[in-house]
């Protein structure tokens, strides 16, 4: 399979969307859809930064309104039962897969093939091949160093040429998306929530090296997303067990948000959302549910980019507080473009959730199509 890089975007040849021979007619699900309720006002969201908004119109037009929802979904699914997965793009025609866990089968034997194969529109793979503690190939290809190792011992040189090594393997594997590099600054030990995700506790050299894996990894054709959005290196404790507290805005613009100023200097990227409440800008909520979080993002940061939240399914900063499909809905209306929960399954639910939510006037049809948009954009289809 052969890929390139293309005005910032995936171009995977051997992968070719079964919506682009037949734009005239719209893909249909068997579901029924729910009657039209009546409109209710939806909460104010992040202004558009959407550029070039008119050269994937054809190809999000040519997707019924399930269709698009599926989009914006990145569903976890289980390493060891490729043939669920199958199933689950099948039936669902979601935008995204994440594998976690260890197990991987899925990643072996060309079974992403397969999956793929079943795709009308070709599905994003994505796993967190971050190094150190947080990798899904070590047992098929290798360990691969920390973030604070890689920093410590090698020249960003080096690391560059490591993630498109580790970047190769992946795509190989039928990877596309890698939720990697982490950009969160931090000292803090090695065993902490970040510890030795984090590449260094300076921002300047965080930057310098997330850059470098960022780019090896584009260079592999696999598409990068930096983590977590606003900074999670000096929040109160682990999203996974219950909500985080960072320092207030002005602190992290001087610090924690450093490595995310000129983010064009990364090249295309994806970023990802933490679950993280910034006392002075989202208020008790987590940034990846906050409408404030994505100003700041699409705002001051300039991002026009695929935004992608933080697993919505097993953490208890957000699992305590909404049930998934409110999750979910919260999380796009915010101004997220995917919602990811890594704990799989309950596609159904979600995905009538949403599409009633449209209905309603809950999820204005211009937010999801600008999402729509930067999805397919990511994956090199407009």
């Amino acid at each position: 399979m052969a890929f390139s890089i293309v005005a910032g975007c995936l171009l995977v040849s051997g992968l070719q969307p079964r919506i682009v021979a037949g734009l005239a007619v719209p893909l249909t699900s068997d579901r029924p859809v729910p009657p039209p309720a009546a409109p209710r006002p939806a909460p104010a969201g992040p202004t558009s930064r959407l550029e070039r908004p008119d050269d994937c119109a054809p190809l999000v037009g040519g997707l019924d309104l399930r269709a698009q929802v599926a989009q914006l979904v990145v569903v976890g699914v289980s390493g060891d039962n490729p043939a669920d997965t199958v199933a689950l793009v099948r039936d669902h025609q979601v935008g995204g897969i994440f594998v976690g866990g260890n197990a991987t089968a899925l990643l072996k034997d060309r079974s992403l093939a397969a999956v793929q194969a079943v795709a009308r529109v070709p599905v994003a793979v994505s796993v967190d091949e971050e190094g150190g503690r947080v990798q899904r190939i070590d047992d098929l290809d290798g360990d691969l160093p920390s973030a604070r190792t890689m920093a410590a011992t090698k020249s960003p040189d080096e690391v560059h040429a490591l993630a498109a090594e580790r970047g190769r393997r992946l795509r190989a594997r039928g990877v596309t998306v890698d939720f990697a590099p982490d950009t969160d600054v931090t000292g803090a030990p090695d065993d902490d929530v970040i510890g030795d995700r984090s590449f260094s506790p300076d921002p300047a050299r965080v930057k310098t090296y997330a850059k470098a894996f960022a780019e090896g990894l584009r260079d592999a054709g696999v598409q990068p997303v930096l983590k977590h959005f606003p900074g999670h290196g000096h929040g109160s404790g682990d999203s996974h067990e219950g909500t985080v507290v960072t320092p207030p805005l002005d602190r992290l613009r001087a610090v924690d948000l450093v490595p995310y100023r000129g983010l064009a200097d990364y090249g295309p990227v994806a970023v990802m959302v933490g679950h993280l409440d910034v006392p002075d800008l989202t208020g008790g909520v987590p940034a990846s549910l906050s409408p404030a979080a994505y100003r700041l993002l699409r705002g001051e940061f300039a991002f026009a980019g695929p935004v992608v939240t933080d697993d919505l399914g097993a953490m208890k900063a957000v699992t305590a507080q909404y049930p998934l499909p409110e999750a979910v809905l919260k999380a796009l209306q915010a101004g997220a473009d995917e919602a990811l929960w890594s704990s799989g399954g309950r596609v159904d639910e979600v995905l009538d959730r949403l599409v009633k939510a449209v209905q309603a006037g809950e999820l204005p049809k211009a937010r999801v199509q600008e999402s729509v948009t930067r999805v397919l954009r990511g994956k090199g289809l407009c």
